[in-house]
Order: C-alpha cells, then structure tokens, then sequence
C-alpha cells in the first residue's frame, strides 16, 4: 500500500467512527459520558454506570433517556433481577 493510498484508508476510518458518534455529538456532556462508558462495557445497569461515571443517579436517568431519545442505546430486563434494566450501547 503507497502512502497516499494509507494516509486514504486512515481518514475512511476516522470518518466511519466520526459518523458513528454523529447522533451523541449535540447531546450533554452527561449522556456522552454515559454513551462512552457504554462503548468500553457491553451491558450496564443504571446503577452501574451511576459507579462508572461517578454522576448522581438523577443525571445518569436524564442522560439515559437522551440517549434513548436519539435511538443510540438499547435496554431490556435483567434475568438475574426483573427490576433492573441492562443498557447497551447501539450504535
């Protein structure tokens, strides 16, 4: 591979993780934060990304439905414990 030809395959790159991150970027630093910690961990509860990203529980709920809102998380029950709800990133 020439070195244009790199340099060309670098950018496709950085343009494809730009554009998978399009929908979070006019969001609030909390649900970008929240959508991160999703991306390094397959499947979190709210609980667990309120101890990841050391916010409050309230500002981990509004982030969560902003990230729903723009359709980049997914959630489903826990079996282990019908009352939590696992999160996952989506995009």
């Amino acid at each position: 591979m020439s070195a244009p030809e790199a340099v060309h395959a670098d950018n496709a790159e950085t343009d494809d993780l730009a554009d998978r991150w399009e929908p979070v970027r006019d969001l609030p630093p909390s649900a970008k934060l929240v959508a991160k910690v999703l991306d390094y961990n397959e499947t979190l509860t709210q609980s667990e990304l309120a101890e990841e990203t050391l916010l409050p529980p309230r500002t981990v709920r509004y982030a969560l439905s902003r990230l729903e809102d723009a359709d980049v998380v997914n959630s489903r029950f826990s079996f282990a414990d019908a009352r939590k709800r696992l999160y996952s990133l989506s995009i």
